[in-house]
């Protein structure tokens, strides 16, 4: 049986460690804060924003909310990352996606400082991120890449020369993975594949890890699994709704992997934890930055 990749108790010893630091931060005159813009009432977007908060107020980080009607403008939203990006308070911040069809989702990330993206996912930290050889960078790692990569080295399991599948090719998972991976200090071979791939069961089998995050349920079969691989299930799908009307959902690695796999991170309770406790980790970092440049 595999050995469970925990993150729920991992990102809690994290957000030990960031306790500590923000502590350091406040008693030198500096209060970091997360900002975040929601619009609507999504069930699901309000209970993950709603989640954020109460990770910041474990660790003792500030909160900024905004929270726009479902009618709001373009026009509204705009005014709303301005007002995000010129408070001294907040030292990083989010825009909840999905925002309304008739806004342009790309439009907006792209109209936040990239100083105080704390997704680092505006298109200059991602160049960053390109351009970047050493794994250390001065700008914000996208939170589940990062997350992952925690995940896997605070559990023991080798990166560096191992060949890494990633199945999805999305801009918050995929793509950006790839590029920390293989960061000096990582030094991973990198594969990364989707749904269009060729023989892709022949490419999952030839990774010593695999990262699924395509959002298909129960996608990756035991068989496709090299005996000993760490797998970390990051797709999650909604598949019907439990006897308490609450979401039944479903990761996209069927769950007898397990029986082959040497760590297995599971979906729900896995990757989506760290998640959460790398954005507060990107917050503190980036308030570190701001202190270490005032003490110039």
């Amino acid at each position: 049986m595999a050995e469970m990749l925990d993150g729920a108790t991992t990102a809690a010893v994290i957000k030990a460690e960031l306790r500590e630091r923000v502590v350091a931060l406040k008693a030198a005159g500096i209060t970091p804060g997360l900002g975040t813009l929601l619009v609507g009432e999504n069930p699901a977007s309000v209970s993950y924003v709603t989640g954020k908060h109460r990770d910041c107020s474990e660790v003792g980080i500030a909160s900024i909310p905004h929270h726009l009607p479902e009618g709001a403008t373009r026009a509204q939203i705009e005014q709303s990352v301005a007002e995000l990006n010129a408070d001294s308070g907040v030292t990083g911040f989010i825009t909840q996606l999905p925002l309304p069809d008739s806004v342009d989702d790309n439009a907006v990330l792209e109209s936040i400082e990239p100083e105080k993206d704390a997704d680092g996912l505006h298109p200059t930290n991602l160049g960053r991120l390109v351009l970047s050889v050493a794994r250390e960078l001065s700008s914000p790692v996208p939170c589940t890449p990062a997350g992952i990569v925690e995940l896997l080295l605070r559990a023991g399991v080798e990166i560096a020369g191992r060949q890494v599948t990633v199945i999805g090719r999305g801009v918050t998972v995929g793509r950006p993975l790839g590029l920390l991976l293989t960061c000096k200090g990582l030094d991973a071979t990198v594969t990364l594949t989707h749904s269009r791939t060729r023989d892709l069961p022949d490419q999952v089998r030839r990774a010593d890890i695999v990262i699924a995050a395509l959002g298909q349920p129960h996608f990756v079969q035991p068989d496709w699994v090299k005996r000993g691989a760490a797998v970390l299930d990051v797709g999650v799908t909604r598949v019907g709704t439990t006897k308490s009307g609450k979401a039944k959902l479903a990761g996209d690695v069927d769950p007898a992997v397990g029986d082959v796999a040497g760590w297995l991170s599971p979906n729900p309770g896995g990757v989506g934890p760290m998640t959460r406790a790398m954005l507060l980790s990107n917050i503190v970092s980036m308030a570190e930055r701001r202190l270490s440049n005032l003490a110039r």
